[in-house]
Formats: structure tokens, sequence, C-alpha cells
């Protein structure tokens, strides 16, 4: 499962699902906590009420000690980005969800649900009200790579670089992704 690639579930909508060592509650954290956050995915305020403020800082080459670049294609983001939403689902620790990218101009909304089996947490993230097939393709590809860190952290391993995973699982989802999810 934890290799498994995302699916479209929509048009428009990608889910991936990982099996994440527990308990429940440090899972929890590491999605909802600045610190353990910014060990996998971005540091940044979140405030754990629907309607609070998401503000995430995504710098890359800090999830890893091996070094690496972003491509040519993110080369803007080399010394990181910043990306803010609103909380739009908080159950603690079950349920979160966040707009992503209001930013930027084209909101989606990612949505994390947290349910424990067999001693582990299944992970499921559906990232939803993506604008066509190319940002489906690159949300796709950063989804695996960082929640491919996640698993790494809570278990306990040093992670590859963010880029190095990415590139190529990127260029998988591409190859994946049916033409029915361009927009």
């Amino acid at each position: 499962m934890n290799e498994d690639y995302g699916q479209p579930v929509a048009t428009d909508a990608l889910r991936i699902q990982r099996s994440l060592p527990g308990p429940i509650e440090r899972v929890w954290a590491y999605l909802t906590e600045s610190d353990k956050r910014g060990e996998w995915m971005a540091r940044g305020d979140m405030e754990l009420r629907v309607g609070g403020k998401v503000h995430l800082f995504f710098h890359h080459a800090s999830l890893s000690r091996e070094p690496g670049s972003p491509p040519a294609k993110y080369q803007d983001m080399a010394d990181g980005v910043g990306m803010d939403g609103r909380v739009t689902v908080c159950e603690p620790p079950r349920r979160l969800g966040y707009t992503w990218g209001e930013s930027e101009g084209s909101t989606s909304e990612v949505l994390f649900e947290l349910l424990p089996q067999d001693g582990r947490v299944l992970l499921t993230v559906t990232h939803s009200r993506l604008r066509d097939r190319d940002e489906m393709v690159s949300v796709a590809g950063g989804w695996h790579a960082h929640l491919g860190i996640l698993i790494d952290r809570l278990e306990g391993r040093e992670p590859p670089n963010f880029w190095r995973a990415h590139d190529g699982l990127e260029a998988e989802y591409d190859r994946r992704l049916p033409a029915a999810a361009r927009g």
C-alpha cells in the first residue's frame, strides 16, 4: 500500500492512501503541528478550527540531509514558497481539511482522514477541485513524495531528497493518469 500510486476519484480529484505507524494522535500531530509537519511537508501556522487560517511554507531542501536542487520547472521554489488557505474540516484526531493555494489564485482543497487499522493508522489524502490534468499530475507527484518522507520520519529513517523522488514520481503520474483528467 505504501508504494501504491494515487488514483483519480473524479475528473478534478486525486486520492492517495498510506499505512502509517501510530498511534493516531501521533499522526495527527504530524499533520497539525508546525515543527512536526515541517519535517515532511511544510512549516507554518494553522488555526485548528473551521474557518481558521492556514499558512504553509515549503522549503523542500530542508526535508532531507541529501543535497539536491529542484528541476527547472520548479526552480522558483528553490528558496521556498508560501501558501495560504482556510481550514474547512477539523475533527481531531480523525479529519482535517483546508483550502490549498488561495494565495496563488487557484483554490483547491485537501482532506486528510485518519483511521486506526490493525495497530497502524490508515491515512487517506484526497485533493479535490484541481483545475486540470497538469495540476493533478503535479499534486500527485508532490503528495506521493511528501508522504514517503512522512513514512520515513515516522519510522525513524532519514528520507531521500524530495526533488529526486518527486521528479521521477511526477513523470510516472504523467504516464499513469488518464487523459480524461484533463481540464
